[in-house]
């Protein structure tokens, strides 16, 4: 059985920091709940400093998203490996990611302000 997927606006105002920087704020980030997992925010990429941020040839496949492609992070203090993943065309039920960046924790912070 799929685990529930929620998803909704995440409240109040987001900071997305790097490598000392701040890479992007958001106001319209929403959280997604899956099953027992921690909630992830989502950032809106026309929030985020997009030049910080390179494809990675790393892809990975969700049964309740579809394929996520990953993000190098280029910071002054080198390159941070797939620090983050966006569904480019995930699944129906989860559209409303489309066109969103989260990030991994350990490499990068997203904290509410």
């Amino acid at each position: 059985m799929a685990p529930k997927i929620s998803i909704v606006k995440a409240t109040g105002k987001w900071a997305i920091r790097a490598a000392g920087a701040v890479i992007g704020e958001s106001s319209n980030a929403l959280e997604l709940t899956e099953g027992d997992y921690a909630p992830v925010i989502y950032i809106p990429k026309s929030d985020i400093a997009m030049a910080f941020l390179d494809l990675s040839e790393t892809t990975t496949t969700c049964p309740h998203k579809g394929t996520a492609t990953h993000y190098n992070l280029e910071a002054k203090s080198g390159t941070m490996p797939d620090a983050a993943w966006s569904y480019e065309d995930p699944i129906e039920a989860v559209a409303e990611i489309k066109g969103h960046l989260a990030f991994y924790p350990d490499k990068v912070t997203v904290e509410k302000l």
